[in-house]
């Protein structure tokens, strides 16, 4: 553990597995809390994003998130996930060079009919606006001087230089925001809406949630936001672990190939039910997890602030630098969240993991053995620019084969997405 003081507050750097799973999972009633970040969670998320508040501020909104991890919305979520999975498939074979945007449609699809109870049919302008928003948050983050000295918050208004700009951005924020949220709210209210996390937990009177119509949106909306932005960066880790180590994705494709392609003549796509037979894939996932992660850092815990140092817990392995996912093969391959931390821990891990780790495989086993990645220039591994709208970095996507083309076709066809695929990513 580390010590470091920042402002006004006190940073305990947790920098193995060890020590993150004694204090924050073992220890997580005493250390589930945040510190107060008034920019960030205040004025830019008007405290409706649960991430960076306080247990007050927090169980409520928690609690109304657990009916998205019974098993029975995990099954019905698994026809989902396979649609627009088979979707994600015929973008890539329609519009190889938007690769990244692909990833990024398929992960907003999947939580937005989950949470807002439609197919994804946003233009690429508005998904592109979506995710600017996730990176102006992300980058408000810590980004001024009041997060780290809360205590400038308490001075009168008009000594509030900073207000004017990230008010600004709280209000491009919300508007954005609103513009997803109004016309489901109008369906609910007008009794058309079909099944959803909004229709039938978060508005459902039995539910009892207290929260007004800007925290039901907030909620709705940071659920969005999160599995959205995750998924879409870990599959662009995955890619660039397939430029890195191709010996691995040679490795990969050969345990999908022997379930879902033993002869030639009865080639089919891998379902989310194949996936306890393809125990290389799921170590592959949680590698790709641990080699390059997401979150370097999880937001402090309460006081002396608790934090989870992302990039030294996943070192925290022999030979960290290199992509090897038969680390993880000992049996607990098929558990993303089994000593690996890039969901957090404790009592306030993402609620959403098991979903992840379920969208990640499918798409994982079906890119693998159908498609092929080059690099078409220059590129760092350690630089994964995520959060742009441009492609991340230099890639050249080939399909394998002319029976695979005819397969993702014939399975897009039938399952009624290959003309939105044809024409995705429009703006």
């Amino acid at each position: 553990m580390t010590t470091v003081h920042l402002g006004s507050k006190t940073w305990i750097f947790l920098n193995n597995k060890r020590v993150v799973a004694e204090i924050i999972a073992k220890r997580g009633s005493f250390t589930n809390g945040r510190s107060p970040m008034p920019v960030a969670s205040g004025i830019v998320s008007r405290r409706g994003r649960s991430l960076l508040l306080p247990p007050s501020g927090w169980t409520e909104k928690r609690r109304v998130m657990h009916s998205l991890l019974s098993d029975t919305a995990l099954k019905q979520y698994a026809g989902w996930q396979e649609l627009e999975s088979t979707q994600l498939l015929a973008e890539y074979l329609h519009n190889p060079k938007l690769w990244y945007r692909n990833h990024y449609r398929y992960a907003n699809s999947v939580v937005h009919r989950i949470a807002l109870g439609e197919r994804l049919a946003k233009t690429g302008k508005e998904l592109a606006e979506l995710q600017d928003v996730v990176t102006c948050f992300v980058g408000s983050i810590g980004s001024s001087l009041v997060d780290w000295f809360p205590e400038l918050d308490s001075l009168p208004k008009f000594l509030h230089v900073w207000r004017k700009h990230w008010e600004k951005v709280g209000n491009w924020n919300y508007e954005v925001y609103r513009s997803w949220w109004d016309p489901v709210r109008r369906q609910i209210d007008a009794g058309i809406a079909p099944p959803s996390f909004v229709r039938d937990v978060l508005l459902e009177k039995n539910t009892k949630f207290t929260g007004d119509d800007q925290e039901t949106m907030y909620v709705a909306m940071q659920l969005i936001e999160a599995g959205s932005d995750t998924t879409h960066e870990a599959l662009n880790i995955f890619v660039m672990s397939a430029l890195c180590r191709p010996d691995v994705y040679q490795k990969a494709r050969e345990e999908v190939d022997k379930i879902c392609a033993p002869v030639s003549d009865t080639l089919r796509l891998p379902g989310i039910m194949d996936l306890e037979q393809m125990p290389y894939i799921c170590a592959l996932i949680k590698e790709v997890l641990r080699w390059r992660p997401i979150f370097p850092f999880t937001p402090d815990h309460p006081g002396v602030g608790f934090v989870i140092n992302g990039i030294l817990v996943c070192n925290d392995c022999e030979d960290p630098d290199t992509f090897k996912p038969e680390r993880w093969l000992n049996g607990n391959e098929t558990d993303v969240a089994h000593d690996l931390w890039q969901f957090g821990g404790g009592r306030r891990i993402c609620y959403g993991y098991r979903l992840a780790q379920r969208g990640l495989s499918i798409n994982i086993a079906r890119l693998v053995m159908c498609y092929a990645y080059s690099t078409t220039g220059p590129y760092n591994s350690r630089h994964l620019n995520h959060h742009s709208t441009d492609e991340p970095f230099p890639v050249k996507v080939t399909i394998r084969s002319e029976e695979h083309e005819k397969l993702i076709t014939e399975e897009a066809t039938r399952a009624g997405v290959l003309e939105a695929a044809v024409g995705s990513n429009e703006v």
